[in-house]
């Protein structure tokens, strides 16, 4: 559950943004990325989201149709325009994004479209981070996480911190804070899980760029320590090219080796870790496996030009992980 959106991708690869000549049009959004690419390894993935009455609208719901995944309950908000965003490309460390999203459908999203899903049937709800950033989207992620617990379905929480989306940074950390006892696991990198803790005086003050260009100061173990103290079980650091670093509540610490590639493009690299994690959770592996296969995901998928086009297949994510030790 959450944002969908139009992807222009920079076809001039390490050209400044103020020097872009084309771009490419793919779909994004991290929970629409996420289930493209879990629907593209094997599960079977529902989306709810919601799109303007435009033809953006119609690309977005053309390529998830032909996906596979189901889109029977993204309602249309005649009254609001789908989401957008720009981005740029400057590998290694450069990837400049502006979204478009004053007045866009998905965050309209109502309980009443939550009640209009079958997510009591699901084996697992996912949601982003930017889902609570304005009502009515809030209120409905917050119900359908209510939802899903209660009909006993696993809620797994992207943190997604996007600070051009809040009107402050502590804002963030409440809501993530507030949304923790119904969540069974967070995925985040160190910066978004410092900044669901955030309150320091100094950095929220900042502009909401800064916050984003800034690793945000703090310490991720405390950082985690209190995140899990509100209910979830696990939470997945998400540690780039290192891996990923798996939290149990019960204090245990599970490792969970990367596989080195050269980047090419790190947008929705977290997005395909969700999408193989979230397959291999749902499927009953262990907390290691189910994190290799969600580091081979974005392993491949940074050497990509975009995101929910280029999730792999379970086929591929095979042939790229056994020359280098398997899942």
């Amino acid at each position: 559950m959450g944002r969908s959106s139009i992807d222009l991708y920079a076809n001039d690869v390490g050209a400044p943004f103020t020097e872009i000549e084309s771009f490419a049009a793919y779909v994004g959004g991290s929970p629409t990325n996420i289930s493209v690419g879990a629907q593209r390894l094997g599960l079977k993935t529902a989306l709810l989201t919601a799109v303007g009455e435009d033809p953006v609208g119609d690309f977005i719901l053309h390529f998830l149709q032909n996906e596979g995944v189901e889109t029977r309950y993204i309602p249309r908000k005649p009254d609001r325009r789908t989401s957008a965003v720009v981005l740029g490309i400057e590998p290694p460390d450069k990837f400049p994004l502006v979204y478009y999203r004053d007045n866009c459908a998905d965050i309209a999203l109502t309980i009443d479209d939550v009640l209009a899903t079958p997510i009591a049937g699901a084996r697992a709800f996912e949601f982003a981070g930017t889902n609570l950033s304005k009502d009515p989207s809030r209120s409905a992620t917050l119900f359908a996480a209510e939802e899903a617990r209660r009909a006993g379905v696993d809620v797994v929480f992207d943190i997604d911190f996007r600070p051009d989306q809040w009107h402050d940074a502590r804002a963030f950390g409440l809501a993530v804070r507030a949304a923790a006892p119904l969540i069974d696991v967070i995925l985040g990198t160190q910066d978004e899980i410092k900044a669901a803790v955030l309150a320091d005086p100094e950095q929220v003050h900042l502009t909401h760029q800064q916050v984003s260009d800034a690793r945000v100061s703090g310490d991720v173990e405390a950082a985690i320590e209190t995140l899990l103290a509100l209910g979830p079980k696990a939470l997945i650091e998400k540690r780039g090219e290192e891996g990923a670093r798996i939290h149990l509540a019960d204090g245990t610490r599970i490792e969970a080796p990367g596989y080195p590639v050269d980047v090419y493009n790190i947008l929705g690299a977290g997005d395909a870790f969700a999408a193989g994690f979230l397959y291999g959770y749902v499927n009953g592996w262990d907390w290691r496996q189910a994190a290799r296969l969600g580091n081979a995901c974005g392993a491949i998928v940074v050497t990509r030009h975009g995101c929910a086009n280029f999730m792999p297949t379970f086929d591929e994510v095979t042939a790229f992980v056994e020359p280098r030790g398997g899942l």
